[in-house]
């Protein structure tokens, strides 16, 4: 997570500053770690002390980050007093030896800073030992009190670039526990309905889920009070949004609500817990354990497995060179694509990863539940932030978003094409079916002459349709869904993963591919010749 802070932490340190809430904090004469503070605080509040003084010590040397060179391993340096520090431990060193009074001075500022928040709350812990930062939340239940103050900006400015792009889209999530989600979802309604925000929010007892587009204006107060918020502060920090260029016209509407858990994997986060995850990799890091499998010369035989834990119309169109991309529709599947494939994860090295992060911290965590891997390892903020620092890095082609943009574009290259002539294509649209969702990959050319459905099924249905337009009633599902596998199994050669010369194309089923093209011709479907063979069987979840 991003912050080490526990909820117990944060709840003994709000008992310390309680303790000591009319002490002026101001007073300079508190600014000698012996002084009278210390001295009078028995063993237990020392202990709380001792961590506000520690959390103040963790946000000097924060102020002191600098990015470290591209060609350097580690992500990050230190500067401070006209010194450069290339390692945690000598500026670690550095400022406990040369900035005392700081550190007490903010240590001092922190614990005031609590001191306020804490006011309202007459109690330490009530009887059944609830949150006192929710005590604050909840017992004012008008969420208008946990909005922000806009009125000093106008409307145009709140609306800024909201329906032609120019504004912006966030993409976060936040693992910790939650107490009392639909209250959580009545605010964050209200919050993003009050900044003119669209998107879509999942909200569970585990967590939090968002993405949503509005101006940059709204986008920065969003963050601003999720930051603020006592029940998320001490777990996130500003690193954890991702943003990319948008707006509210990303999203159709506005869709927030309360479920079992903020990515559907399908198990009971009782079972498999986001506590118990995979060893998180900075980009920097997942970069240089990228680069070290690919430059081996038998990848096959490698023990490390670069794994795609996202779904196959994901990867089709972006992926890490080298990775293994499960043909898989939802991430509900991914459990039981695991399942029947533990034989390849034996004694395996795991770098995993997915578009933000979200979908590692339990998918790793099942994946080291089954304690068939040598290690497991996950991309920290996902295949956005590795684009972030490294555009023309290992990953290949474009990253899949959920939203009216279906793809973000970080460099040239492209790795899939169209589904009807075989030309490098990765722009997805729609089946042309409106009760279709399946995406399809075809070009300018091949939409010219009609090829705008998912596959034979749609396409016929769609003749219908527009022959009786009262006939509009069809399921969703097609051919290209219902005869895909729900979990499909990785060939093994005695023992050994399929080569993978360079990006793992996603498998599409050669018999069923036949069938679609020996059958399109009943519905009056001509065949392009250079391709005659392929349909795009996509579906987004």
């Amino acid at each position: 997570m991003p912050s080490s802070t526990s909820p117990d932490q944060g709840d003994d340190l709000e008992a310390c500053v309680l303790r000591f809430s009319d002490l002026d904090l101001k007073d300079t004469s508190l600014i000698n770690p012996s002084s009278s503070i210390k001295a009078e605080l028995d063993v237990s509040a020392k202990k709380k002390y001792s961590f506000a003084k520690k959390k103040a010590f963790a946000l000097f040397v924060k102020t002191k980050e600098l990015p470290a060179p591209p060609s350097e391993y580690k992500e990050k340096w230190w500067k401070c007093c006209q010194q450069l520090f290339t390692d945690q431990t000598s500026i670690h060193r550095h400022v406990a030896t040369q900035h005392a009074d700081e550190i007490y001075r903010e240590t001092a500022s922190v614990l005031k800073q609590l001191t306020v928040t804490s006011s309202t709350s007459k109690t330490l812990k009530s009887a059944d030992k609830r949150n006192p930062f929710k005590e604050d939340l909840t017992h004012n239940h008008e969420v208008s009190a946990w909005l922000p103050d806009i009125s000093c900006f106008s409307p145009d400015e709140l609306l800024s670039g909201h329906s032609n792009g120019e504004g912006e889209v966030l993409l976060y999530y936040c693992y910790c526990d939650l107490e009392d989600p639909d209250w959580i979802c009545a605010w964050q309604t209200a919050l993003c309905q009050h900044l003119h925000l669209t998107g879509k929010v999942r909200i569970a007892t585990e967590g939090i889920n968002g993405t949503v587009g509005g101006s940059k204006l709204a986008t920065r107060l969003y963050v601003e009070v999720m930051l603020s918020c006592p029940l998320f502060k001490d777990y996130l920090c500003k690193d954890d949004f991702k943003t990319s260029k948008g707006g509210a016209c990303c999203f159709p509407e506005l869709r927030v609500g309360v479920f079992a858990e903020i990515v559907p994997m399908g198990i009971s986060p009782s079972r498999i817990s986001y506590k118990k995850p995979g060893i998180h990799l900075s980009p920097g890091e997942f970069h240089k354990e990228v680069e070290k499998f690919l430059s081996q010369a038998n990848q096959e035989e490698s023990d490390t497995i670069l794994l795609d834990c996202r779904n196959f119309y994901e990867s089709k169109i972006g992926r890490f060179q080298g990775c293994l991309a499960p043909d898989i529709r939802k991430f509900s599947y991914f459990p039981s694509y695991v399942d029947e494939n533990l034989e390849l994860f034996k004694e395996k090295r795991v770098l995993m990863y997915c578009t933000g992060g979200i979908r590692c911290e339990r998918g790793s965590a099942y994946l080291k539940a089954k304690g068939v891997c040598k290690e497991v390892f996950q991309l920290k903020g996902g295949i956005h932030k590795y684009l972030e620092e490294f555009p023309d890095g290992f990953y290949k082609g474009k990253l899949f978003v959920f939203d009216e943009r279906y793809a973000l574009s970080f460099n040239s290259d492209i790795v899939s094409e169209c589904s009807y002539c075989g030309a490098p294509w990765d722009q997805y649209k729609l089946c042309s079916t409106p009760q279709c969702r399946q995406l399809v990959l075809t070009c300018p050319a091949c939409q010219g002459q009609g090829f705008t459905a998912c596959c034979v099924t749609c396409q016929d249905k769609g003749s219908r349709q527009a022959a009786s337009p009262a006939q509009s009633s069809f399921k969703e599902e097609c051919e290209c869904t219902a005869r895909r596998l729900r979990a499909p199994r990785e060939l093994l050669q005695q023992g050994r993963l399929p080569a993978s010369p360079g990006p793992r194309p996603v498998s599409i089923d050669a018999e069923y591919s036949c069938n679609c093209v020996s059958r399109r011709s009943r519905v009056g479907l001509a065949v392009p010749a250079a391709r005659s063979h392929s349909w795009a069987h996509l579906q987004p979840q």
